[in-house]
């Protein structure tokens, strides 16, 4: 090979090095730079912040400790890879990064981005689910009635028909009022319209199972919010959602842990395409990592 042409070569593998520097250089900057504006935008900088890295881009999610203690508490050990998780069929025991490779199975546009389900993950969950923490005086769940001065259905029940005010409201009052047939309803017309008129949501949601403490603060469930996914009542397990837009009907049944604080444009990007869980699909972005920066 002439000494012309090794020049040339030379020359373009300099180059190359130099682009891929620059390159990767350019890419690490901005990182820096949306890690540093995350940190500046916390309400509290001694709160968790972290990053979960996705195939779309990086979302920043500031956690809350104090208003969710054993929630954020164990969310963070499941990313990090701190909780013991066994395989069934060999009993081996494993620690691994839980949310690491996981997709978000679950996108409804314009509402919520759903990921962590043990459905998803070959070694499943923790056996144990926590209780929720919620405190409904705060979102003010004891002041808003279940019916309007009007009569009609307060709209933060999402209450579309007549089978779902049935089901959602008709049928746990008849349940705590010990009523389990026809006739159990004769003469106690008039007691069960007074309870409705006078029945709260809070109260309303007891009588479905859930349980509320004054002893920490709460927030909505508002655009950008990290709450975690459930079942039921107290049935919180790794599974969580981000909430895309303001959710009152969401509000005092799931536990809100955190909010994305930079991101909200990857978060609308993840998004866009509606996911179905029970239909795989390539379309669902990946968790390549969630990891703690501060």
């Amino acid at each position: 090979m002439s000494s012309a042409i090794l020049k040339v070569v030379s020359y373009q593998t300099v180059f190359s090095k130099l682009a891929l520097w620059l390159f990767l250089y350019s890419i690490g900057g901005q990182l820096l730079a949306d890690s540093d504006s995350a940190l500046l935008a916390m309400e509290d900088p001694s709160n968790p912040l972290l990053q979960i890295s996705t195939s779309r881009g990086n979302l920043f999610v500031e956690l809350y400790p104090d208003e969710a203690p054993q929630n954020v508490r164990r969310f963070l050990s499941l990313a990090a890879g701190e909780i013991e998780l066994v395989d069934r069929n060999t009993d081996t025991i494993f620690k691994p990064r839980y949310y690491d490779g996981m997709s978000f199975h679950r996108v409804i546009p314009g509402i919520l981005i759903q990921a962590g389900s043990p459905a998803y993950n070959p070694l499943g969950a923790p056996s144990d689910l926590l209780e929720d923490e919620i405190n409904a005086n705060i979102l003010g769940l004891d002041k808003e009635n279940v019916l309007l001065p009007d009569s009609t259905t307060n709209p933060i029940l999402n209450i579309t028909s007549a089978d779902e005010f049935s089901k959602q409201l008709l049928q746990p009052l008849y349940k705590s009022m010990s009523i389990e047939t026809a006739n159990d309803l004769i003469g106690q017309e008039e007691k069960i319209a007074t309870r409705l008129r006078t029945m709260t949501i809070k109260e309303l949601y007891q009588l479905l199972g859930y349980t509320y403490s004054e002893e920490n603060v709460s927030r909505p469930i508002q655009s950008g919010v990290l709450a975690l996914a459930n079942s039921g009542p107290n049935s919180n397990g790794p599974e969580f959602f981000i909430s895309m837009t303001d959710s009152e009907q969401l509000s005092g049944k799931y536990t809100a842990i955190g909010s994305v604080i930079e991101g909200m444009d990857v978060v609308g990007s993840i998004g866009s395409q509606a996911i179905n869980p029970l239909k795989a699909t390539r379309a669902s972005t990946v968790i390549y990592a969630i990891e703690k920066i501060n």
